[in-house]
């Protein structure tokens, strides 16, 4: 009897969730959100906000590093359970399909775009990059630990060089090797710099939340319903963002069609 209440106990501390990370995600979730209704109206509607310079640049910009930055810290914490749960074997198998799910999703998002945007469509979003960046990341949960901080920071910094080069070919294209420094789309996420923040979400995760244990004091204000909410959203981060484009697709691009009909 004791040995069973100490199972179910250990598989309830395996299955506990972070709430302040589902909040951060929550949060990224919406800003999003409002981000892509903002790409869309432009497109459809004519409006014309400046979204590839200044504050909406900036503001998109920081929306993908809290995602991107999350999904190396989960990917550490999801590491830290898993490995007490599965073989070596099943665990890459795990990672792997879990990367190729999200990386088909990506592809319906081409699909989508491709047929409403045209030449403008999503080559490389980032449900592409996250789909890749799971499988990709695996060898540094396992091996590479804090080497990630200084890997990850190297290919932002390698990000960074090459997006002001140009190059004669773009089927690179998921690398940044592009041929023009104005390309730009709604959803345009190449693995440099962007796989390196996942690395750095990595060690961050390894330093604050080892062995799927939270090393730092946090208040639990999770019931408070404005962070509730948030919360919720950072649960159902993929079903939201797999659905709120295509949704925003369909109400601008029949919106326009009637206001301009």
């Amino acid at each position: 009897m004791l040995f069973k209440v100490a199972i179910n106990s250990n598989i309830g501390k395996l299955q506990q969730r972070f709430w302040e990370i589902d909040f951060l995600r929550g949060v990224a979730m919406v800003m999003m959100v409002i981000f892509h209704s903002l790409y869309f109206l432009n497109y459809f509607t004519g409006y014309n906000f400046s979204l590839t310079l200044g504050f909406w640049h900036i503001f998109q910009t920081i929306i993908a590093t809290i995602f991107l930055f999350l999904v190396g810290v989960s990917l550490t914490i999801n590491y830290s359970r898993a490995e007490r749960i599965y073989s070596t074997k099943r665990l890459f198998l795990k990672y792997l399909k879990r990367g190729l799910i999200i990386f088909s999703l990506g592809l319906f998002i081409t699909l989508m775009t491709r047929i409403f945007l045209g030449e403008n469509f999503v080559r490389f979003g980032i449900l592409h990059l996250i789909g890749v960046s799971i499988v990709l990341a695996y060898p540094f949960l396992k091996k590479l630990h804090f080497w990630n901080l200084w890997i990850g920071i190297v290919f932002v910094a390698l990000g960074i060089y090459l997006k002001s080069i140009t190059f004669d070919f773009s089927w690179l294209f998921w690398l940044l090797f592009i041929k023009t420094h104005y390309y730009h789309t709604v959803d345009y996420f190449p693995l440099l710099p962007w796989f390196g923040i996942v690395l750095i979400g990595l060690f961050f995760g390894r330093v604050f939340y080892p062995n799927y244990i939270r090393r730092f004091t946090l208040a639990d204000i999770s019931n408070f319903p404005i962070i509730k909410s948030f919360c919720f959203l950072g649960r159902h981060s993929l079903v939201i963002y797999f659905l709120h484009q295509p949704i925003l697709i369909g109400i601008l691009y029949f919106w326009s069609r009637m206001q301009f009909s």
